[in-house]
């Protein structure tokens, strides 16, 4: 018996108009023909710069429209194919209309979640670090666990990863992983992932099989924009070059080749190892610090640190926003938000994330905490 309806698809139907509303659809079909026209100019790429930016606008305002016109025409497929189901007593009309809603309610909650990113940084590129907290050399092993999901997730989301700087444990796991996400809503999707991790498990090396609990600590720093400005004084700047070591290009052994950066008046350091040269390691070491410095100057003039980051905490007990636990049964929770998986492998294994971070959203929403 199929589950669609006439008023479930009319609710479906009022979602829609809500998007459409919220993401300006209208306006941005105006804006598509306009950039349009203006990309045929043939003056046009004589600005590469300019022109990239236009282009870039142009497929995000599009791609909006497209996903819209995608999903009524997918309405009103479903509608036929219920009604001619309902008229014909044909099984499987009904259930194509009963597929259709289930692909519609997928393509709907991307809408939506695209819908709610008011910042421009939400629909641009991230850079992620993920850190061990407490749990000793087994928190580096978690470290590594999170570091391959999200590069799992976002392999799922079609976003290309550059891994930035790996450098392995002790004995065990990653010490520290920084990468940046390229691809649509990376940074506002990803920054539902900031805050403290915690894992639950019997330690794989512990002789005697005990429970262990270990935490890890990840950040999302928007990729800032090349017309944003953040002032950096040359002289506050302490830049040490270095041995590089664990992953990277050829010769990452033999040359100084690693980057490490101090900015003084602040404390904050930031090293890259994993790009072939010096230049390319000191390039990306200094946008992960006009990214934190950004963040910084957020919070100063609207007196909230947790406007993009959430509050600093320490990487351990009572500080996290999701636990997953492999022992002594088998759960993936987000504390905010309530929502839960009991098939961890899913999660840790596949990226299968998707429900973590669209339930962050919404329920971000709902409490006002929205960018």
């Amino acid at each position: 018996m199929a589950d669609v309806s006439p008023q479930s698809l009319d609710a479906i139907a009022a979602r829609l108009d809500e998007v459409a509303g919220y993401l300006h659809i209208e306006e941005k079909r105006r804006r598509v023909a306009e950039l349009e026209a203006l990309s045929a100019d043939p003056a046009f790429w004589n600005d590469a710069d300019a022109a990239r930016s236009t282009m870039a606008q142009l497929s995000a305002a599009r791609e909006d429209v497209e996903g819209l016109d995608r999903a009524r025409a997918s309405l009103e497929d479903a509608r036929t194919a219920m009604e001619l189901g309902v008229e014909t007593g044909d099984d499987d009309l009904l259930r194509e209309a009963d597929a259709l809603v289930a692909s519609l309610e997928g393509d709907l909650s991307e809408l939506e979640l695209s819908s709610w990113f008011a910042d421009e940084l939400d629909h641009g590129d991230a850079i992620v670090t993920v850190t061990p907290g407490q749990g000793g050399l087994e928190a580096q092993d978690w470290c590594e666990m999170l570091f391959r999901m999200y590069v799992r997730y976002c392999e799922r989301r079609g976003w290309k990863v550059t891994v930035n700087d790996a450098v392995p444990g002790e004995a065990i796991g990653l010490d520290r992983a920084t990468f940046t996400v390229s691809g649509k809503n990376a940074y506002g999707m990803l920054r539902a992932e900031q805050g403290v991790h915690r894992l639950v498990r019997i330690s794989p090396t512990d002789a005697k099989k005990r429970r262990q609990t270990t935490f890890a600590g990840v950040e999302v720093l928007p990729v800032l924009p090349d017309d944003v400005e953040v002032e950096i004084d040359p002289n506050d700047l302490r830049i040490d070059v270095y041995h590089a070591s664990g992953h990277g290009g050829q010769g990452v052994n033999t040359t100084d080749s690693a980057v490490r950066i101090t900015h003084l008046p602040t404390g904050i350091v930031v090293t890259c190892q994993n790009e072939r040269s010096q230049l390319q390691n000191k390039a990306f070491a200094m946008s992960v610090l006009r990214s934190r410095l950004y963040e910084m100057e957020l919070a100063r003039r609207e007196e909230e640190l947790d406007e993009l980051r959430g509050p600093k905490r320490d990487i351990g007990f009572g500080n996290q926003i999701r636990s997953y636990v492999l022992y002594p049964y088998q759960l993936v929770k987000d504390l905010r938000t309530g929502v839960e998986t009991s098939n961890v492998d899913s999660v840790l294994k596949d990226g299968d994330l998707d429900r973590f971070v669209i339930g962050y959203h919404r329920w971000a929403v709902g409490e006002g905490l929205s960018s």
